[in-house]
């Protein structure tokens, strides 16, 4: 080890280990602690580095970078810079250890994220496929904390041009934010890149409501077309206004009629929590003509499997088409039901209360559904203007 005063020019000419050493350093006699690693190997360049001690008086070595890379002044500065961070505390080689730790998008997705949503999401097969098909091939083999905001967004952009609606590429960066979000929640790092990143946030709601003419002609289709079992279902959603999923898992002992309720438990509920259903006259009819009681747990059995029923998209289908409504979806069923509410001048906050809704937000999409009940209430006034009026007269 030879203490000088390291130059350019020294560095351009000097560089070279003693005959029958394999390595010799260099050290600056002018930055306490720098100096140049050269080995027998590469003569002519060499490393830069800084020997320090840390908190235990242990000497430690951490490299700043090779001579054919950056200069003697450029070196003296990180090595300044260094030198006054270890003074106040910093730690390079545990933060040198912190960030090797930190895993790959891959090694974190599939080792702690998947394992984690697997039983607490009903979206998890949805969450695995968006990181299989196009998650993992972008960016699984960066570490979590190589991924920066600026790549996510040029992703996310990008979806649009592979021909995803902006709601799925939404998904996508809900997805990647939650993901990260969790890694900090975990410690595993500092911070995310990916925090109020902007979502494209299409206002892509749709509604369909049913006139009473396109009611008429559905109810008529319902109550005499063949397979019973899916019109029981769409009378059943018809009727109570509930989800699909909700219904088709719904349970015979979950059924009290005698209260004209239906109480779906939090497995089966969107919102995760117990809710209520109440059953009017129309529900407790359907429900009449199902033939499970008694006999299966579930209300809505496959007539060929004898198993809970599990998918009428295909069947809808045709019965929608039969009634002349080719548009008409099965939610739409939800939100025709909620629409009788509101038309026949029930509070949104009872709306909201019979469909389930956690966010009285969602439930405001029917606000203007109530106009003319609304217009009725102002004519209240009208009347009561017109006759002071008439007094007056």
């Amino acid at each position: 080890m030879s203490i000088i005063k390291l130059t350019p020019q020294f560095i351009a000419t000097s560089l070279t280990c003693p005959p029958g050493k394999v390595r010799v350093e260099y050290c600056d006699s002018e930055v306490p602690g720098l100096y140049i690693a050269v080995r027998d190997t590469t003569p002519g360049q060499g490393v830069y580095y800084l020997r320090w001690k840390d908190q235990n008086h242990k000497t430690c070595h951490t490299k700043l970078g090779r001579t054919i890379d950056i200069d003697l002044a450029d070196a003296r500065k990180a090595a300044k810079q260094l030198r006054a961070e270890i003074a106040l505390g910093a730690n390079p080689q545990a933060e040198a250890r912190a960030a090797k730790a930190v895993p790959t998008v891959t090694e974190f997705f599939e080792d702690h994220y998947l394992p984690y949503a697997k039983p607490r999401k009903r979206s998890y097969a949805r969450d695995e496929e968006m990181y299989r098909l196009r998650i993992k091939p972008t960016f699984g083999n960066f570490k979590l904390n190589e991924v920066t905001r600026k790549q996510v967004q040029l992703f996310h952009n990008r979806l649009l041009t592979e021909g995803l609606k902006p709601a799925s590429a939404d998904h996508y960066l809900k997805l990647m934010r939650r993901a990260w979000n969790l890694a900090v929640e975990w410690e595993m790092l500092e911070s995310s890149p990916l925090t109020r990143l902007k979502l494209f946030n299409p206002d892509n709601r749709m509604e369909n409501y049913l006139s009473p003419e396109q009611l008429d002609r559905l109810v008529t289709v319902l109550r005499i077309a063949p397979p019973r079992t899916v019109c029981n279902v769409a009378l059943f959603l018809l009727t109570t206004g509930a989800r699909l999923n909700e219904a088709l898992r719904a349970r015979w002992d979950q059924i009290d009629k005698a209260n004209r309720v239906w109480k779906i438990p939090a497995s089966n509920s969107k919102s995760k929590r117990i809710r209520s259903v109440p059953l009017n006259d129309a529900a407790l009819e359907v429900l009449s003509q199902l033939d499970t009681e008694g006999k299966y747990d579930n209300l809505f059995i496959n007539t060929k499997t004898k198993k809970p029923l599990v998918n009428v998209h295909k069947v809808w289908g045709r019965l929608r088409a039969q009634a002349g409504m080719e548009w008409l979806r099965i939610h739409d069923l939800r939100h025709s039901y909620a629409s009788f509410l509101v038309n026949s001048g029930r509070t949104l906050y009872e709306v909201q209360k019979i469909l389930g809704h956690s966010d009285a937000k969602v439930t405001e999409r029917y606000a203007h559904l109530s106009s003319k009940t609304l217009q009725d209430a102002a004519n209240t006034a009208s009347i009561i203007i017109q006759g002071a009026g008439s007094k007056a007269a």
